[in-house]
């Protein structure tokens, strides 16, 4: 089985099905007329006139679907003739005789009663055929009865079931009888495939109930019944696989699907037993309900093509019950229902756009829009009151306010259409400057029928209300306004009227004065008019002072920008007395506060400054660094200072005074008078004189540069100073051609540039000293050693660069310090330096922390402890070891506790190890020696009873040690470790006393 059956596919009407039973048929013509409730599809309907008009003689003489009246045969006519009783009576009396007349044959010619019995026999077996012919025949002629009744119906809808159980009476059948039944199949089945259009045709909704009518009519069983659906469904299955033609093909499938479908509402709820589509097709049940649902579809959508712009209850009543006997999903009905009320709107949509986009739109061109979107309007109010009816729950679903989202105009291009009709209404709100506050609620369901975001529809508003306002602000600014004993008041009740959100009508009033600004500053300066006309905008707009400066600052500063960029472009030599008087007119006749024009010509000179610092920092050497920081100073000191006092508005000359800014200095560095290169900075009066006025400081670097690399600026010109311009000559030798102490005066210039405090330009003097001091030191000192003339002679140096005496003694200490401790690291590594030694140096105030590393300190511990552990004397003192030792290192108390423990446990198997090979070379002295260490290790990690294969030399090791007369609890605890039971330590301790203990070495005999 083919599953494409149940796809659907498009309508196509360019062939007919392969099998006339599924023509139309005239009885649904004849139907139609005498039901005009039933609706058909307008080409049906169209071709149906046609049809009657032409052939309307013709009719009563056309076949029936039924085929024509059958003939009955010469004994069915007999049989037809008789009724039930006398077809009983005439059986009778044919059987009687048939059996009396063979008994007087038989007996005549017999001669006998036996052959009388024997004809009677012979004779009323025939009768008795000829009897159960004249039977057997009946359920043929009630048949034939039925299909003449039924062929000669002019509508067999009309049929009743009367009628047809009146013909099984007069014959007296049943209609379970095979041939009766078969006829009820056969008539029911040529209804069926006559009422069910071609393929290519749709359903016209009636089909459901003319058959369930007829089939009532002919009162057959529904297992009958189901079983001519699935015959007629083998029918189009086959004439499916035998067609050729595609669009055949696709109205077969077509034709399959409506079987199923008015099949299914045929038996409702029995269908789903007595139609085993699954089992003979081999369908699954999504594609029985794609079927179902695609016709159910079809079925619905033709009903709703009823339902206009006018729709009542009523309407929406019967379309749920088509939806309900269609057998449709409330889901897809409701979806149905909005797409077609969409689509109506989208026609009033279309029509308004087309008016509003149209070039030679007439005057009434704005009234036909609004009147489309009126009738969306009113549209959409009809659909939301029915949607609230008190009967809403008998509607078809889907009834409810109307939206264009998932429709034609469900797009971004098509969006801005709809904005541009909500923007055409929105403008017809406001009548004569008013608002129509009637027009709010239209414009929200407007704006909920297209689809707008709040912000869009908002956007659209702002637009609209802010040119209102605007015009009515024009209108009333010098007139009612400004009599308004309180303009805020005005204004508050001008935005309520007009729903004009204060903050953007605040925002106006400010761009109203910015434009007001613009217009009077044209000519570069505001003349005493222009500053009033500005006041009178500032209060009757209610615009704050804050908002007022910002402007000034904004409008006005960008002007005095372009003046104060045109004076620092002119240069060092091109600030004349022109550009002087520029920058005065500006200043002045801008009306900015010092502070704003300082702050915009602080903006631009520091961009000048840091194209300077740029250059300098791409230059090739440090004297060409020097000579770009010149250039900088030279245009600070001519230029800026001179831009500056213009901008104030003060007089300079060249016998002014200058800005006392050394006092601060002097007072802030007088400690530090002995630095050479810091008290050149601070020029004599006969070199102030000859420089002139120094340079301004209100305008640095400090928050554009950071201080590493404004000190790194500072240092690159202090050298300069110091070394001065040096030019190679040949053979690689440098010539110094050019050194003035006046470079120290330009440091300072370059100091206030860049925003150095005095104390970081102190920092950055002593650290140039520091630097020359600690290099001419570090030859003096190259051995380590200070001596008396060295001292001399670092003095004399110490005073030649003018550093400190504490700043010179850091350094020496420092270079003696860093020399020691390269010294003693190096007698650490090749250990000629113990505890003693380093408590030695601690005493002589020696800072061994710095010197020596912490692991090398952890080594000289651990080798402190390995000589206590292998001293000979069996002393162990926790005090020492655990806290003093290790203060002296500087070392955790804890990890040196660690150590001493994991040395003492590695070394006491080792010391017993030790004093066994000493006891087989008879060394007494190394014996003790060893048991020694071992109970020294003891005393440091207490230790269980050792083990040894040879218990006679355990003996020998604790008679050498009794014999070294040890203190008792020392030799009480060899004798736990070695394991000596206290028996065999009485026996030798006794030996001992008595003078005869004897050891092996003494026997010459050792045990191994």
């Amino acid at each position: 089985m083919d599953f494409s059956l149940l796809i659907s596919t498009p309508t196509s009407s360019s062939s007919p099905l392969l099998f006339s039973p599924l023509k139309p048929s005239p009885l649904l013509f004849l139907h139609c007329r005498r039901n005009p409730n039933l609706s058909l599809p307008r080409r049906c309907r169209r071709r149906l006139r046609c049809f009657v008009s032409e052939t309307a003689s013709a009719t009563a003489a056309a076949p029936s679907v039924f085929g024509g009246k059958k003939e009955l045969s010469g004994f069915q006519t007999l049989v037809d003739a008789l009724s039930p009783p006398a077809r009983l009576a005439s059986s009778v009396v044919i059987a009687a005789a048939a059996i009396a007349a063979g008994y007087g044959l038989g007996f005549r010619f017999g001669g006998s009663r036996t052959a009388g019995l024997a004809g009677a026999a012979a004779l009323g077996a025939a009768g008795g055929a000829a009897v159960y012919a004249l039977n057997a025949s009946v359920p043929d002629v009630a048949a034939v009865n039925l299909h003449n009744l039924v062929a000669g119906c002019d509508d067999p809808t009309a049929l009743r079931k009367e009628d047809v159980e009146a013909v099984a009476k007069k014959y007296g059948v049943d209609k379970q009888d095979e041939a009766f039944k078969a006829e009820l199949c056969e008539l029911y089945s040529r209804f069926v495939s006559s009422v069910l259009p071609p393929g290519g045709e749709n359903l016209r909704g009636n089909e459901v109930e003319i058959i369930i009518k007829f089939k009532q009519a002919l009162g057959i069983d529904d297992p009958d019944a189901a079983n001519v659906h699935m015959e007629i469904g083998r029918r189009i299955f086959r004439e499916r696989l035998e067609t050729g033609d595609r669009d055949a093909d696709m109205e077969q499938r077509r034709a399959f699907q409506k079987l199923i479908y008015v099949s299914s509402l045929v038996f409702g709820e029995a269908s789903t037993f007595l139609l085993p589509w699954k089992r003979l097709f081999k369908v699954t049940d999504s594609q029985v309900d794609i079927a179902i649902r695609d016709n159910a579809k079809r079925l619905y959508a033709f009903k709703i093509e009823s339902i206009g712009r006018d729709i009542e209850a009523q309407q929406l009543i019967e379309l749920r019950k088509a939806q309900v006997l269609y057998k449709l999903s409330d889901e897809i009905a409701a979806e149905m229902l909005r797409e077609h009320t969409r689509k109506l709107v989208e026609e009033n949509v279309t029509a308004a756009l087309d008016i509003l986009k149209s070039r030679t739109k007439a005057l009434r061109g704005t009234t036909q829009v609004m009147e489309e979107l009126e009738k969306v309007l009113a549209f959409n109010d009809l659909l939301t009151s029915l949607g609230k009816h008190a009967e809403s729950g008998q509607f078809a679903p889907g009834v409810g306010p109307i939206s264009l989202l998932g429709g034609e105009y469900d797009g971004d291009r098509k969006m801005d259409d709809l904005k541009l009709l909500y923007r055409a209404y929105a403008t017809e709100a406001f009548p004569n400057g008013h608002l129509d506050v009637k027009k709010l609620d239209s414009l929200n369901n407007l704006k909920n029928i297209f689809g707008l975001g709040k912000r869009e529809t908002e956007s659209i508003m702002l637009d609209i209300t802010s040119t209102v306002y605007r015009k009515r602000l024009s209108k009333v600014f010098n007139s009612d306004l400004e009599a308004a004993p309180s303009k805020a008041a005005f204004l508050q009740n001008l935005c309520e009227e007009l729903h004009f959100d204060p903050e953007n009508a605040s925002k106006m009033h400010e761009d109203i004065y910015r434009q007001k600004l613009q217009q009077f500053v044209a000519d570069g300066e505001l003349s005493k008019e222009e500053v009033e006309a500005l006041m009178a905008y500032q209060v009757r707009l209610c615009i704050p002072q804050e908002t007022i400066d910002a402007a000034h600052a904004d409008i006005c500063g960008r002007l005095f920008e372009k003046v104060v960029k045109d004076a620092i472009a002119s240069g060092v030599e091109g600030y004349d007395a022109n550009i002087r008087a520029s920058v005065r007119k500006a200043s002045q006749g801008l009306r900015l506060t010092k502070e704003d024009a300082m702050a915009i010509a602080s903006k631009a000179v520091r961009r000048m400054f840091m194209n300077y610092v740029q250059r300098s920092r791409g230059a090739g050497s440090r004297i060409e660094t020097a000579k770009e920081l010149k250039k900088m100073i030279a245009f600070n000191t001519l230029v800026v200072t001179e831009l500056i006092s213009d901008i104030k508005g003060e007089v300079t000359a060249a016998s002014a005074e200058p800005v006392n800014i050394e006092s601060h200095q002097t007072e802030e560095e007088d400690e530090w008078e002995s630095l050479q290169t810091l008290r050149k900075t601070r020029p004599s009066k006969e070199l102030e004189a000859k420089m002139g006025k120094p340079g301004q400081t209100e305008i640095t670097l400090k928050d554009d540069l950071p201080f590493r690399d404004r000190a790194d600026l500072y240092e690159t010109y202090l050298l300069f100073c110091l070394t001065g311009e040096v030019t190679v000559v040949p053979f690689g030798a440098q010539i110094t051609t050019k050194k003035d102490n006046s470079e120290y005066l330009l440091l300072n210039q370059l100091g206030g540039i860049l925003g150095l405090t005095g104390k970081e330009i102190v920092d950055i003097h002593i650290k140039f000293a520091e630097q020359s001091f600690m290099k001419r030191a570090e030859v003096i000192l190259a051995d380590g050693q200070l001596t008396k003339a060295r001292i001399e002679q670092l003095s004399e140096v110490q005073k030649q660069v003018g550093l400190p005496a504490e700043y010179a003694q850091k350094v020496i200490k420092n270079i003696t310090t860093t020399k020691m401790g390269a010294a003693i690291e190096t007698a650490v590594n090749r250990g000629r330096i113990g505890i003693q030694q380093v408590r030695e140096l601690k005493e002589a105030n020696i800072d061994l922390d710095s010197m020596i590393s912490e692991n090398l300190r952890e080594n000289i511990f651990k080798k402190t402890v390995e000589e206590i552990f292998s001293s000979g004397k069996g002393v162990f003192d926790e005090h020492e070891v655990y806290e003093k030792v290790p203060a002296d290192l500087s070392i955790n108390l804890e990890k040196a506790k660690g150590v001493v423990q994991e040395i003492a446990q590695a070394r006491i198997q080792n010391s017993l190890v030790q004093a066994v090979a000493l006891l087989r070379q008879r060394n007494r002295e190394g014996v003790v020696a060893s048991l020694n260490d071992m109970l020294a290790c003891d005393m440091a990690v207490p230790s269980e009873p050792l083990s040894w294969s040879s218990q006679e030399e355990l003996a020998d090791l604790y008679c050498v040690y009794l014999k070294s007369i040890p203190m008792p609890e020392k030799l009480a605890r060899l004798q736990f470790l070695l394991g000596i039971s206290d028996s065999t330590a009485a026996m030798l301790r006794d030996t001992a006393e008595q003078g005869v203990l004897k050891v092996a070495d003494e026997e010459d005999e050792f045990a191994i």
